[in-house]
This record gives C-alpha cells, structure tokens and sequence, in this order.
C-alpha cells in the first residue's frame, strides 16, 4: 500500500536525519494536495520536527530528500515546496503498471492490514422495537454498515451489533396498545393508552395474533402476553428490513438479558466497591434518556447518585431512584462493561442527535467504572428530512404517520437509500430530495456511478465480440492526460479507505466514487478505448477494467450494487 510504504520511506530518512529510533513515525502526516501541481502526495513533516531535531524546516526537508532510500520505485524524487514541504510524484513506471496490479489483486485492491491490534464494536440503528423503522434508522444503518466494512477492508477485527431496548415503559405501553388493537377488532370497546402508539402497522400486527391464545390472554388481562408478542413481531420485521437493506449484525443483544443475568446489579455493586456512589434526595427524579418517562420525584427519599462529574460530567447523575428502579444509565453501563467484557477494545455507537447531552455521561461512568477512556466513541447521526416537490415530508411515530424504511426501499430501491445517505457528513443535517433519487439518468448521484460501471462493462463486452481483450500488462506509457489523471484517481482509492476507516467518515468513499466516475466519462469521451490500433486499444481495455474493479470495490463498502448493465432514462440501451 502507498501509505504505508511511504510513512516507512519518511520514518527511515528520519531516522538517518537523527531521529530516534523508528524515525518518528507516529508524527508522519501525509495528505493528497488539493491542487495537483502539489504533487500526489505531502507532507509537512519537516515543519513539525525541524525545532525537535534542531534543523530549520528546510534544512530538513534537505536531509530527508537525500536519506529517503531507494523505495520510490512508487515515486520520482520528492521535491520541497515552501518553508519546507515535501510533494510526492507517482513515477511513471508506477503509474504505466498500476491498472494490471489492479486487475490482478481485483476484489483485494484497496483492501490492507493497518487494522490496530484488538476488536472494534459498532453498535447502530438500536431503535425501541415498538414499530417499524424510519428513515433516520436507515442513515444510521448504511453508515454503519459501511463502517463495519471499512474496519473489515483495512484489517480491523470488527463485528456490528444491534441492542434491543426491550426492557421499560416503552415496551409496556407497545403491548397495551396492541392489546386494545386486538379486543377492538373482536368487538371489545377498548381504548388507546393515552401514551400508546396509533400507527395503522399495529392494526395489522394485531390481526396477525394467535386469535384462541390472544382473547384468552385478554380474558386474564394479560399484558405481558400482548408485550412479547408485539416485541418480537416488531423484532421480525425490523430484521428483516435490515437484512433487505444490507445491513448485517453478528448479535442482536436484548436489555432483558442484562437484567436476567444480574449485570445490571454486577455493575451496581462494582460502582459501589469503587466507592463513586452515594445516596441524596432526588428532587427531580435524575437524569433520563429524552424518550424516558419521567416519573414523580419522591419527596425526602434519597437516591442512588454516581460521581459523573468527578469523570468529566456537567454533573452528577442518578442510577437508582428512590423508589428502587434504575434509570437507563445503570443498564447502559451494563451493556457497554459487557462490550468490553467480551473482548472489545473499541465500541463505537452511532446515535441520534436528541442524545447528544448523554455522551458525556455515558463515557464518564465507564470511566468511573475503570474503562479505559478511548473505549467508547459515539457517533451522531444527524436528522433526515424528506423533501419531494420542494416540501417536506412529515414524519410521526406517535401519529402513525411517516415514511418508514421499508417505503424508501420500495420507492427509490436500497441501492440508491443508501448512496444518498452517505453522501453527507453525519454531523451534517440531510435533506433526502426523492425526486432527484427517483431519476435514472446523471442528475441522480447513485445513479451516475452505477451507470459509470455499467459503460465500463459494455465497452468490455463490445471489445470480446470483436476479439480484444486487456492486456495483461501495458504495452505502452499512459501518454494522454485523461489516461494519466484517470490512473492517478485509481491510485488514491486505498488511501480514501484507509482514510475513511480512520476517520470514521463512510461519506468520503461516495465523494471519491462521483469523482472517478467523472474522471473515467472524460477519458471515454476524449480516448477512443477500441480502435484499430490492438496494442493501445488493450492498453485501454485494461485501464478501463481497472476502473470498473475500483467502482465496483467502491460501491461494495457500501452496501451498493455495481450493476453490468443500467438504462438511462434518456436513451434505450448502455
């Protein structure tokens, strides 16, 4: 890989420049130039080490331009820019192999080793199974989805995993709800709880009911009965929109299993031998989740406070009110001492903004409970909203009206969900224009690099019925500009992986992905790639079929199909 041979090419100039031992690798920062005349590759390693190693920048920039070795067999001699940049070129020799390695390493390329020692954990979606899942759940899940693949392709141990919040008022006030749906259907006036849900899907979950076994458990005011068969009929429906969708998860984790194991009380107990508890009157009943009931405080009773602020908190929080119930920190706690129980160094969560207060009380009682401080990092997944015809698409879980996953998928297809919800920064607030989804032609994103594949795939099959072929390894030089930029762009794709896994930002490999299409249209439009002349043509067959392995890699971190053919609304045939 690019990266790492040239950090190793940096660090040994380093060293024989009088740095330390391994040349201080970990200071290396390298960075593709905006401006290509910058060269493929910087860095400002001479800046940061100049007064370190006492040299003036450019005096080191000297040392290491005359220390690097002999591994630029990837590039031309660096060159020193400014106060004492150092920019990379691409050697020729490089450049002229890179579409045959491509090729040869095919589903591989791009894929590398820099993984850190030790398991990562993504938990993402972890919506309440009290209904079907909505559009903020389906960013959630292609981001991290497609996080869980760039761990897997740059050598991270990583699995996903769901948490099933099945345990608390939510899921009580899903039975009752679904309990009244079924007696009015059998003619037994019952009403809503006032807190309940009126979505139409529980009409049907409730028609759905083992009719003998639900009106006996209606008989004998059953709750639980009506709790569990709710929970896991939503539980079915929400995995198998998941899986439709592509996203996959090693383990769906229940809240009640937490409690029935007594980890809960575990981590009580251990809060408790840490000594970062203590008891006071709670006047306002502690700190709760934003979809938490929030019940009366119990005057001149004291509860159960943890030291949050003690870890980096605005505050201390309450784990146990005074009436002897848990608010969620307790078992959030649990389930994130599990996580690291189980071997995960790292767990990363991915969140809706409405939990944005609650990072730093999460991660200052692991703290308290003696985790390490970099285990957990979270990740807000930023609002949707829906527009089409320049209005916005209300959404409402209470009322019963919104647009739920399984409708994005039916009308603009997963593939094309997917792609626009990573299209934008998950910091970033996303307006999801679903008239611009529903177009087939190059206005639509997803649409435009899918198709950018699907031209590759049919000047390949043009090229085999007339008997050409791509060469194994160029015959000639990439000469024309379009070829060179074009090959130069096949390049940086395991460097946006790389950098994109490092980041956390899955929205760096569709940016990447519109550009190299852009790039491989104007070397189509401008290089004719079957011609009369054999050598150039199979010269261009490969480039091209390097191109076609590096979208369809692409497209796969995330969770997209690279489809062989694809008609335009436009036009008939690819």
């Amino acid at each position: 890989m690019v990266w790492t041979e040239l950090t190793e090419a940096i660090a040994a100039a380093l060293a024989a420049a009088g740095g330390r031992n391994g040349g201080h690798r970990d200071r290396i920062e390298l960075a593709v130039p905006r401006d290509p005349s910058h060269g493929d590759w910087t860095t400002n390693v001479a800046l940061v080490l100049s007064r370190e190693l006492g040299k003036k920048p450019r005096e080191l920039a000297e040392a290491l331009v005359h220390g690097m070795p002999a591994a630029p067999a990837l590039f031309d001699p660096p060159e020193i820019a400014g106060p004492g940049f150092l920019n990379f070129r691409y050697s020729n020799a490089f450049l002229n192999g890179l579409p045959a390695r491509i090729v040869r390493e095919d589903a591989a390329f791009g894929r590398s080793a820099l993984g850190r020692e030790g398991r990562v954990l993504v938990e993402y979606v972890s919506a309440n199974p009290t209904g079907p899942l909505n559009v903020v759940s389906a960013r959630a899940a292609a981001v991290g989805a497609t996080l869980v693949r760039l761990f897997d392709a740059t050598g991270q141990a990583v699995e996903g995993e769901f948490y099933v919040n099945d345990v608390g008022n939510q899921t009580d006030l899903l039975g009752q709800s679904v309990s009244a749906r079924f007696a009015t259907a059998q003619g037994i006036p019952r009403a809503l709880p006032p807190e309940g849900y009126q979505g139409a899907y529980l009409v049907d979950v409730a028609a759905k009911l083992d009719v003998e076994a639900a009106r006996a458990a209606l008989a004998r005011d059953d709750a639980d009965w009506f709790r569990a068969q709710a929970l896991e009929r939503m539980l079915d429906w929400q995995r198998g929109d998941l899986a439709d969708y592509g996203a996959e998860y090693a383990r769906w984790f229940r809240e009640s299993t937490l409690h029935a194991s007594g980890a809960v009380q575990a981590t009580l107990a251990e809060l408790e031998q840490r000594g970062v508890l203590y008891r006071a009157v709670d006047p306002e009943s502690g700190y709760e989740r934003p979809d938490e009931a929030r019940p009366a405080a119990e005057d001149a009773q004291p509860a159960t406070w943890l030291r949050t602020s003690h870890y980096g908190d605005t505050q201390d929080r309450v784990v146990v009110r005074a009436n002897g119930t848990p608010t969620y920190l307790l078992p959030d706690l649990a389930y994130h001492r599990d996580k690291r129980s189980r071997g995960n160094r790292w767990a990363i969560d991915l969140w809706g903004p409405d939990h944005h207060a609650y990072v730093k009380t999460l991660s200052a009682g692991l703290r308290a409970l003696g985790v390490e401080p970099d285990f957990l990092q979270v990740i807000i997944v930023q609002q949707v909203n829906l527009v089409s015809g320049g209005q916005p698409v209300k959404m409402s879980k209470r009322a019963g009206e919104f647009v739920t996953l399984r409708d994005l998928m039916d009308d603009v297809g997963p593939d094309c969900a997917k792609f626009f919800f990573l299209m934008r920064s998950t910091s970033a607030h996303l307006d999801f224009d679903l008239d611009l989804a529903r177009k087939q032609n190059d206005d639509n994103p997803a649409y435009y690099v899918q198709y950018a594949h699907a031209r590759i795939a049919s000047i390949l099959r043009y090229a085999a019925e007339r008997g050409l072929t791509p060469a194994e390894e160029a015959a000639g030089s990439l000469a024309a500009p379009e070829e060179r930029v074009l090959v130069r762009k096949l390049a940086a794709f395991p460097e946006v992986i790389r950098g994109a896994a490092a980041a956390r930002e899955p929205h760096r490999i569709p940016t990447y992905l519109t550009e190299l299409a852009a790039e491989f249209h104007r070397f189509y439009h401008a290089c004719r790639v079957v011609s009369d002349d054999v050598a150039r043509s199979r010269d261009r067959l490969l480039l091209s079929a390097a191109a076609r392995i590096v979208l369809r890699n692409g497209l796969a971190l995330m969770g997209v199909s690279a489809p062989d053919r694809l008609e335009r609304a436009d036009e008939s045939s690819s």
